[in-house]
């Protein structure tokens, strides 16, 4: 088995869309994390189960969390340095 190193530097690599999301409500919560990102389910009666399901469905909404959510690493990471 050949294992490739093209996810190496991909800081979405391994973590999973719940996790992307509980991460950000976390950090955000979701009244700042709805204002960042305009979505609908993150502004009426928010949950990270009517959430995840609409991400999973809508490519363009899901790309907008995932690029808040690299971020977010990048800030994290440029404090602690």
């Amino acid at each position: 088995m050949i294992v490739s190193n093209n996810q190496k530097n991909n800081p979405l690599h391994g973590i999973t869309l719940q996790a992307i999301l509980e991460k950000l409500v976390a950090r955000y919560g979701w009244d700042e994390l709805s204002e960042r990102i305009n979505i609908r389910c993150f502004s009426h009666d928010p949950s990270i189960t009517s959430s995840l399901k609409f991400l999973r469905t809508t490519l363009w909404a899901r790309t907008k969390v995932e690029e808040l959510y690299v971020q977010l690493l990048y800030e994290e990471g440029a404090t602690r340095q």
